[in-house]
């Protein structure tokens, strides 16, 4: 059987692809996996804010998925973070969710640089850099006195463009940095062969995840039922679990690419223990929820936590997060 996986052209989503091959193989030697590369708009611009382009799932999503609803590949490869939690996605299914990698966000440091002046300072004359409207809020919560920086690009151009002191190109012509330090996945820096670059790991008290870091996601046509067979053989159900939690909070509260939202879903046994909470871009506002529950109803526990969040105040804060509607 030959099955075509479509991707994006990164080295860390090309590391991903292939770990999916390989489970794929392990399970089924007659598969004949086809890794097909594109370069979507959002590795196209490396320079704009994801926003106009939709956000993550319109920038890295989008035409992967237009691929296989015309037919032309049987699956796609996605970072689950990078998947949009509050629509729907018809006529598509996730067929499989890898085993999930650490879902941590770390620290990269300029060399020369320590994480202890960074601490003892509250980030007094350090410019951080991320794209994450999650991180960046929370890195304010952290070091009162940061600089946050829009960074973007592959995990391996980011850690280049620190070491070497270069500017981030923004769309307008301008440009920010250098940046003193970046904040990353850990499991996207391990894909890439970059782990020994980590100079702190965030404890999730302080950092908290986005919903489905750390997890691989494949999706197919939800009627191409011989793909979904092959897929089913390699889909991991503590991290479908978790993922199922994490991504109700996202529907619940309707959060959007611009929205600091957050949540990681944990199992220990029958039960699974999930914490999301919602931040305001400057970090000030903060609320935060947690709740048990059996490991067999998570989306049952994810809409209960997003329905706390919302009792206490997050629509308000997601809200004015919406970028302001421009009238023509």
């Amino acid at each position: 059987m030959r099955l075509r996986i479509g991707t994006r052209k990164s080295a860390m989503a090309l590391a991903q692809t292939e770990e999916i091959a390989r489970r794929l193989v392990a399970v089924a030697p007659d598969v004949d996996v086809e890794i097909v590369k594109f370069e979507t708009t959002g590795d196209i611009d490396q320079t704009g804010k994801l926003l106009p382009h939709g956000g993550k799932g319109g920038a890295f999503v989008a035409e992967i998925r237009a691929a296989v609803r015309a037919g032309k590949l049987h699956a796609a490869m996605h970072s689950l973070k990078d998947m949009p939690g509050n629509e729907d996605t018809p006529g598509l299914v996730i067929g499989a969710t890898l085993s999930r990698d650490s879902a941590s966000d770390v620290l990269v440091l300029r060399p020369g640089l320590s994480v202890g002046e960074l601490k003892g300072s509250g980030g007094k004359g350090f410019k951080i850099g991320t794209n994450a409207v999650r991180r960046a809020a929370y890195a304010r919560r952290l070091f009162p006195e940061i600089e946050v920086i829009h960074y973007r690009g592959a995990a391996d151009t980011r850690v280049r463009k620190l070491d070497h002191l270069e500017k981030q190109r923004l769309a307008d012509g301008g440009a920010v940095g250098p940046a003193d330090a970046l904040i990353m996945a850990r499991s996207g820096l391990e894909r890439v062969g970059l782990a020994s670059r980590i100079a702190y790991e965030f404890l999730v008290a302080e950092m908290l995840p986005a919903a489905g870091q750390g997890i691989v996601a494949v999706e197919c046509a939800a009627d191409d039922w011989s793909t979904r067979g092959l897929l089913a053989k390699i889909d991991d159900l503590a991290a479908r679990r978790c993922a199922d939690a994490e991504r109700e909070v996202l529907w619940v509260l309707n959060g959007h690419c611009n929205s600091p939202i957050a949540g990681f879903a944990t199992i220990n046994g029958a039960q699974m223990s999930l914490t999301a909470s919602v931040l305001d871009e400057g970090g000030q506002r903060f609320i935060e929820v947690s709740h048990s529950g059996p490991a067999d109803r998570p989306r049952e526990l994810g809409r209960a936590a997003g329905l706390e969040l919302q009792a206490k105040g997050a629509a308000e804060i997601i809200e004015r997060s919406r970028p302001p509607i421009i009238k023509a």
